[in-house]
């Protein structure tokens, strides 16, 4: 399993755009691609929302991939 932390610059950050910024895939269209797959999981919910807004203490996760969004 690998823990990635993220410092949210501002309010939130957008579902697709967290993925991109973490380095999981390329560009935010890969992003919403990844999401509407139905892989992710927000709050160990599935989440198909491309644009959802993550907010600080929530956690994100793909495959084994587990992000902790964090605030400033």
């Amino acid at each position: 399993m690998q823990e990635i932390s993220f410092t949210v610059d501002g309010e939130y950050v957008e579902l697709n755009q967290l993925l991109k910024l973490v380095g999981i895939c390329d560009s935010g269209g890969a992003g919403k691609v990844i999401v509407a797959s139905g892989a992710v999981r927000v709050d160990g919910k599935q989440e198909l929302r491309k644009t959802a807004k993550i907010r600080p203490g929530q956690k994100v996760q793909l495959g084994d991939v587990h992000i902790k969004v964090e605030a400033q």
